[in-house]
């Protein structure tokens, strides 16, 4: 499925990888919450008041109107129940998917160093065949002058038939040299057979582990695939639910202003109202401290490069699994069609302008970084989001600190590069790679 296939509510959904989004219809629900408290409250009015105002429903009226909005309440509730299990549902998919993908990602990591040092091998191997055979043949000339002229000595003849002693000296000196390299290329035959033998072994077993590690990155691929399609299957049910529980919320309040209208009118003419509601508490999570400071205070001139290089690319489209040191690239599944930087190959080409090479993945590159306290960030650090904050490896995000509580990240599929505000739940460290 193309990214571009995903509408403005479901991305809103996905924006926040540490937290599941609340539902744009929230604000109503508190609304039609507030008039079914203001209907029960108008069921305990006194008969004196009730006497002051003109003439209302009659109590089975009111009774049946109050069960009415009951009856509603109750099902707004399920349904807000329902819709947040859902969109917690399609974050919890969505960080599976992207743990795979980084796993996936350092698996191939490893696949293509054991393909390299496959490819060093076989040319080692097929180097040492070259020279195994020019050895062998020069033994084999050597043994065919031998055979022809009598002798193993070669150059009787040429010392007899000298002109003079100087010239006789002379082919006496050369034949010796010669000597010696007969002898030398006999040692080398057999050294480059071993070495030959040894280097095609290696070979193969480098292969055979790098065949291996390739399955293994297309298993991972697979996974990181499927979870992530289902993740975006479960986006749009999400979105069909959520208009069918806007239609629902719509009929009831028409419902209910129609059961308690006239009671209502009766009351707001006698100025008899309902206390104020205090609003819900607001939930907060408290920001962990993250680890303590083991970084040195690195080099501000290479962070500042680094940001700098991710700015430049500040509106360029996800790519989930897209980009890396060389710069942007194409995605993997759904994103196939998409030119841009997932979070980590973002992060990754960014310092490898500053000459710092750092892992391709973010669980990598927390494991490979200098940690970094919270009250230690300094511009260019990198900050790390995971599932579980007490493991490693559910790390699924990364983010460049801008400092004032900015990020720079590369946040999701149909989303952009850009600079957002820093999100404390799900965060779990940072690290400082000029350090």
């Amino acid at each position: 499925m193309d990214s571009g296939t995903w509408s403005s509510s479901a991305r809103s959904a996905r924006r926040d990888a540490g937290a599941v989004a609340r539902p744009s219809w929230a604000p109503n629900a508190a609304r039609i919450g507030g008039l079914a408290v203001a209907v029960a409250l108008s069921v305990g009015l006194t008969p004196s008041v009730a006497a002051a105002v003109p003439p209302g429903p009659s109590d089975t009226q009111i009774a049946t109107a109050q069960a009415q909005a009951d009856a509603v309440q109750a099902r707004i509730g399920a349904l807000s129940g329902q819709l947040t299990a859902a969109e917690e549902a399609v974050e919890d998919a969505r960080v599976t998917a992207l743990i795979a993908l980084d796993q996936y990602q350092a698996t191939e990591a490893s696949y293509l160093a054991a393909q390299q040092q496959a490819d060093a091998a076989a040319a080692a191997a097929a180097q040492a065949d070259a020279d195994l055979g020019v050895a062998r043949t020069q033994m084999m000339a050597f043994a065919r002058r031998s055979y022809m002229e009598g002798s193993t000595f070669a150059g009787a003849a040429a010392l007899i038939t000298a002109a003079d002693p100087g010239e006789l000296i002379q082919r006496a000196a050369l034949l010796e040299a010669a000597g010696s390299h007969r002898s030398d290329v006999l040692t080398e035959v057999t050294v480059l057979r071993v070495q030959a033998a040894e280097a095609e072994t290696l070979a193969a077993n480098t292969l055979a582990t790098a065949v291996r590690l390739q399955e293994e990155a297309a298993a991972s691929l697979a996974v990181a695939e499927t979870a992530e399609a289902s993740a975006r299957q479960q986006a749009a049910a999400l979105e069909t639910q959520q208009a069918q529980l806007t239609t629902e919320l719509a009929g009831a309040q028409a419902e209910l202003t129609a059961l308690v209208g006239q009671r209502a009118a009766a009351e707001r003419a006698a100025q008899v109202t309902a206390p104020p509601q205090p609003p819900p508490p607001v939930q907060t999570t408290p920001a962990p401290s993250g680890n303590s400071t083991s970084a040195g205070a690195g080099d501000a001139s290479k962070a500042q490069i680094a940001i700098d290089a991710a700015m430049a690319y500040e509106g360029l489209p996800y790519a989930w699994g897209g980009g890396g040191t060389r710069g942007p690239g194409y995605g993997h599944s759904g994103d196939e069609d998409v030119w841009g930087f997932d979070c980590s190959g973002l992060t990754q080409y960014a310092y490898g302008q500053a000459g710092i090479s750092i892992p391709r993945n973010s669980s990598w590159q927390y494991s490979a970084l200098p940690k970094v306290s919270r009250d230690d960030l300094r511009p260019g650090d990198l900050v790390f989001w995971a599932r579980n904050t007490s493991d490693p490896a559910t790390i699924h995000h990364v983010a460049i600190w801008l400092g004032g509580d900015r990020i720079l990240e590369a946040p999701q599929s149909g989303s952009f590069v850009q600079v957002t505000e820093m999100r404390w739940k799900g965060y779990i460290g940072a690290g400082r790679p000029s350090a």
